[in-house]
């Protein structure tokens, strides 16, 4: 390799030319973050404190009360960012701009309600929080839907003061890893986040930032950022209300089924929500970037992975286990299902199998027989293993030295420009992170202990809960900083307390919300911090807006939980409900199925000796394996930098989204992907430097923005049309049992095969 080229092993892209000093090694990052700093725009305002609150607030409330829906909104963080810049400005120019001297508590000095313009640093940290009212991407607090089924599925009660407890120490828990970790994920260039340089590109383009370096490269009289932002905002806002009301159909556009309308087997295959989705598309951009976010910002390695790993899945494993192998009956059960089957094929009935203490019946349990899962899903469940044993085994050997050597010389490395522009600013000291980890530990400890009757879970539950997310957050940390994919621990979580805990539904999912969901907490603190090191936001100023608004948020999830759970007779509950009531908590209900199938049936009367798919478990054997094989060809083949972006847990966990993703979903994002950071970045490069990450959140805005006002405006008031384009992507045959006398009874549409 010649002088001044340099390798981004995990990315595999090689650069020619010598690169500054300091630059970033991402040419990504080096596009789209601005390498200059203006470190005496005021941050700590009552702007920023009254926008952030008041947005903080409304999320929280808007996506607890939307989660409950039958449709569930998801507002997000973009949502606020767009709104709250207009009403900054409004602000900067009505507050009083007099000087006062501040109480000593704040540290004394002058301050003003209105120091000046508003400014892109304030406006960071309104987003910030923001970020935390729609719990960080999630929509509300994970540990809510606890409490959810507590009250709404098992019919018991929890005193408010041990679920705040709950709910806020599973959000908090978080911070203590990511202050352990930050200097491993959040300093080194080479974690770049992906998902950051959106808001970077979205924040600049709000404020008018960039058009002059972009002049200055010959980019001529294009359009402005802002400029292009409004219209595809405008494009994307309008477009929405096609999809949206007027045609949902377009969601997915399964053009094998309305051709092949009786053929079990072409639906089957078309059917992109209930098959394998050969041919579908939507033309939704909710469905799109429903589950693996905007395919603009992921990086095409991570992209190419994904493809691999969807292909090989949905196009060679599935057909070849269902049509070929019948694996595990498969032709019993529907090719692409989440629900439960006896062996019969019909839907497992639950209830049957609960007794009156909430544990497992087991004469009934004995009725119903085994609980059967199709193919597919039984799969996913076997790939989610072996994602979670490769991302140890990858994290261990591609990044291992690197973790090692910042472990032992974190403080003598050269800093890159971003890292030594934030050494303006006083750093967050270590204490802080290691006294709420410590703080929320003992209030855990407490819950677990004192008030242990609201949880289930032992205190030993919860230490081996902390441990695991310890040592799963950096890994995952690490793979989300450098392909924007986040694997996930809920699986594993709920495995193992499932085998120590057996029959005790709360207790699994409150030792999966401390093990999955504090581990996921800090992740989303990790991206933050790095989103603030990107646009130069004081440390203590990210903590504390973090920290305030996770507790704000929590506490208004709570309430409004506690408000709906209370107020709305036989909230939750299907068959009590009337026919049109929109109070079906659909996310719930998953959650309460999850709590059964782990926590009271247990894992093994599943994957154990007493159920059908014990087999599963050599996944994690399998995941642990593969990332050797693949270090092993990058050493013996140093020279194909291919082979190191061979990223198997991205590739392993590609369809770990599958279900409640479909088919279509991937089928559109990774198209969308493919186009954008492949053929547009390689090709035209300057537009995407100007406008991919801009039309990203233009996307995402215009949506969230009709989706509410079709939400207030027609949804709650029962307006509604019906017509073909209405009734769904006609697909009805796609559901069925191909097997020989399965009967599904008189009021299905199957035929039975005879």
């Amino acid at each position: 390799m010649g002088e001044g080229e340099f390798v981004d092993v995990e990315r595999g892209v090689v650069a020619e030319g010598a690169l500054d000093d300091d630059a970033s090694p991402i040419e990504e990052v080096r596009l789209t973050v601005p390498v200059t700093d203006d470190p005496s725009l005021p941050v700590w305002t009552f702007r920023m404190w009254t926008l952030g609150l008041l947005s903080c607030v409304l999320m929280s409330f808007l996506n607890q009360f939307f989660s409950y829906r039958t449709e569930p909104l998801i507002v997000t963080q973009i949502t606020v960012q767009v709104a709250s810049l207009p009403l900054g400005h409004i602000l900067a120019r009505v507050l009083p701009r007099r000087k006062f001297k501040a109480p000593a508590l704040l540290g004394g000095g002058e301050c003003s309600l209105n120091p000046g313009p508003f400014n892109m640093k304030e406006h960071v940290l309104v987003s910030i929080f923001a970020n935390a009212g729609c719990a960080f991407g999630s929509g509300s607090a994970y540990a809510v839907m606890i409490v959810d089924i507590i009250r709404a599925f098992y019919g018991r009660s929890i005193s408010f003061f041990p679920a705040w407890l709950l709910i806020t120490t599973t959000q908090v828990l978080g911070y203590g890893w990511a202050g352990l970790m930050r200097k491993y994920v959040v300093e080194p260039a080479q974690m770049w986040w992906p998902g950051t340089l959106v808001q970077v590109s979205l924040f600049r383009a709000l404020h008018g930032k960039g058009e002059e370096e972009e002049n200055t490269e010959g980019s001529g009289g294009g359009m402005s950022q802002a400029k292009f932002f409004l219209i595809a905002l405008a494009c994307s806002f309008l477009w929405y209300a096609v999809p949206g009301y007027l045609f949902p159909t377009l969601t997915s556009v399964s053009w094998v089924c309305w051709i092949f309308s009786k053929s079990v087997t072409a639906q089957q295959l078309g059917s992109g929500m209930k098959g394998l989705g050969l041919g579908a598309f939507t033309l939704d951009w909710t469905a799109v970037s429903a589950f693996l976010y905007s395919p603009l910002i992921s990086p095409f390695f991570a992209t190419a992975n994904i493809l691999a790993g969807y292909v090989l899945l949905m196009y060679v494993v599935v057909p070849v286990s269902y049509w070929g192998l019948d694996l595990y009956n498969a032709r019993r059960f529907p090719i692409f299902s989440s629900h439960l089957f006896t062996a019969t094929g019909s839907t497992y009935d639950i209830t049957a199998i609960v007794n009156d203490r909430f544990e497992i019946d087991m004469d009934g349990y004995h009725r119903m027989g085994r609980i059967n899962m199709s193919t597919f899903f039984a799969l996913s469940y076997g790939l989610g293993f072996a994602t979670i044993a490769a991302t140890v085994t990858h994290v261990a050997l591609f990044h291992g030295k690197e973790i090692y050597r910042r472990f032992r010389a974190s403080q003598r490395d050269k800093p890159d420009v971003h890292t030594r522009l934030m050494k303006s600013y006083r750093d967050v000291p270590s204490w802080w992170f290691y006294a709420m980890l410590a703080l929320s530990m003992a209030v855990s400890l407490l819950l677990c202990t004192v008030l242990r009757s609201a949880v289930q879970l032992p205190w030993w539950g919860l230490l081996f809960a902390c441990a695991m997310a310890f040592v799963f957050t950096l890994p995952i940390s690490i793979i989300t900083a450098t392909t924007n994919q986040t694997p996930g621990l809920n699986i594993i979580t709920e495995y193992v307390i499932g085998l120590m805990l057996p029959g005790k539904p709360i207790a699994n999912v409150c030792f999966k919300a401390y093990g999955y969901m504090s581990m996921s907490q800090a992740v989303s603190f990790l991206s933050d911090f790095k989103l603030g090191h990107y646009m130069k936001i004081p440390p203590k100023s990210m903590f504390l807006v973090q920290l305030v608004g996770t507790v704000v948020a929590s506490t208004v999830n709570l309430v409004v939980a506690y408000w709906l759970l209370g107020s709305i007779p036989n909230i939750c509950q299907d068959a009590l409900l009337p026919a049109d009531s929109p109070w079906t908590c659909p996310n719930d209900r998953v959650f309460f199925d999850a709590s059964v199938i782990w926590g009271l049936v247990g894992p093994r009367r599943i994957f154990g000796p007493l159920g059908n798919y014990g087999a599963l478990n050599w996944f994690f054997l399998a995941g642990a394996v593969g990332p050797v094989i693949v270090y092993l060809l990058h050493r013996a083949f140093p020279s194909k930098t291919w082979i190191p972006m061979i990223n198997l847990p991205v590739l392993i966990g590609a369809t770990s989204y599958m279900p409640p993703a479909t088919a279509v979903n991937y089928n559109s994002w990774l198209i969308i992907g493919i186009i954008f950071n492949f053929f547009v970045f390689r090709y035209r490069k300057l537009w995407w430097k100007r406008y991919n990450y801009i039309l990203s959140a233009a996307l995402d805005a215009g949506v969230a923005f009709m989706a509410v006002l079709l939400y207030f405006s027609l949804s709650m008031e029962n307006r509604s049309i019906s017509w073909w384009g209405t009734a769904g992507e006609h697909c009805p045959l796609a559901s069925c049992p191909t097997a020989k006398g399965i009967n599904l009874g008189a009021d299905s549409v199957c035929p039975v095969v005879l």
